[in-house]
Protein backbone atom coordinates (compact mmCIF):
# COMPACT_ATOMS: atom_id res chain seq x y z
CA UNK A 1 0.00 0.00 0.00
CA UNK A 2 1.57 3.67 -0.60
CA UNK A 3 -0.21 6.39 0.93
CA UNK A 4 0.21 9.74 -1.14
CA UNK A 5 0.13 13.15 0.75
CA UNK A 6 0.24 16.64 -0.95
CA UNK A 7 2.95 18.48 0.81
CA UNK A 8 3.02 22.66 -0.21
CA UNK A 9 6.68 23.99 -1.10
CA UNK A 10 5.87 26.32 1.90
CA UNK A 11 5.92 23.13 4.68
CA UNK A 12 9.50 22.75 3.03
CA UNK A 13 10.81 25.69 3.61
CA UNK A 14 9.65 26.38 7.33
CA UNK A 15 11.07 23.07 7.87
CA UNK A 16 14.33 23.59 5.97
CA UNK A 17 13.73 20.08 4.49
CA UNK A 18 14.58 18.25 1.27
CA UNK A 19 11.17 16.47 -0.09
CA UNK A 20 13.26 13.65 0.77
CA UNK A 21 14.65 13.99 4.06
CA UNK A 22 10.87 15.67 4.50
CA UNK A 23 8.99 12.28 3.99
CA UNK A 24 11.45 10.17 5.47
CA UNK A 25 10.99 12.23 8.78
CA UNK A 26 6.99 12.09 8.28
CA UNK A 27 7.24 8.15 7.68
CA UNK A 28 9.32 8.01 10.79
CA UNK A 29 6.97 10.29 12.94
CA UNK A 30 3.87 7.88 11.45
CA UNK A 31 5.56 4.99 13.02
CA UNK A 32 6.55 6.14 15.88
CA UNK A 33 2.80 7.14 16.39
CA UNK A 34 1.41 4.27 15.71
CA UNK A 35 3.88 2.51 18.00
CA UNK A 36 2.74 5.10 20.66
CA UNK A 37 -1.12 4.15 20.44
CA UNK A 38 0.52 0.04 20.42
CA UNK A 39 -0.74 -0.25 17.10
CA UNK A 40 2.60 -1.07 15.89
CA UNK A 41 5.48 -3.02 17.97
CA UNK A 42 8.83 -1.71 17.87
CA UNK A 43 10.20 -4.38 15.28
CA UNK A 44 6.95 -3.48 12.91
CA UNK A 45 7.37 0.10 13.38
CA UNK A 46 11.34 -0.64 12.63
CA UNK A 47 10.53 -2.17 9.64
CA UNK A 48 8.02 0.24 8.50
CA UNK A 49 10.76 2.92 8.11
CA UNK A 50 13.97 0.27 7.02
CA UNK A 51 15.91 -0.49 10.43
CA UNK A 52 16.71 -2.38 12.78
CA UNK A 53 14.72 -2.36 15.99
CA UNK A 54 17.69 -1.14 18.48
CA UNK A 55 18.16 1.35 15.91
CA UNK A 56 14.31 2.16 16.22
CA UNK A 57 13.82 2.38 19.93
CA UNK A 58 17.16 4.50 20.70
CA UNK A 59 15.25 7.80 18.25
CA UNK A 60 11.90 7.08 20.46
CA UNK A 61 13.13 9.63 23.18
CA UNK A 62 13.48 12.19 20.37
CA UNK A 63 9.85 12.19 19.45
CA UNK A 64 9.40 12.17 23.56
CA UNK A 65 8.13 8.38 23.42
CA UNK A 66 8.83 6.23 26.24
CA UNK A 67 10.60 2.61 25.14
CA UNK A 68 8.30 1.28 28.18
CA UNK A 69 5.09 2.40 29.16
CA UNK A 70 3.62 0.21 31.43
CA UNK A 71 1.77 1.29 34.39
CA UNK A 72 2.97 -0.34 38.01
CA UNK A 73 0.02 -3.60 37.93
CA UNK A 74 1.22 -4.05 34.73
CA UNK A 75 5.29 -3.77 35.55
CA UNK A 76 4.35 -6.60 38.21
CA UNK A 77 2.76 -8.63 36.20
CA UNK A 78 5.11 -8.74 33.64
CA UNK A 79 7.80 -9.48 36.36
CA UNK A 80 5.76 -12.16 37.73
CA UNK A 81 5.26 -13.86 34.45
CA UNK A 82 9.22 -13.36 33.63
Amino acid sequence: MQIVVDIPQTYLDAANAAPEAFAQEAKFAMAVKLFEMKRLSSGMAAALVGMDRVAFMALLPRFGVALIDLDASELASDLQNA
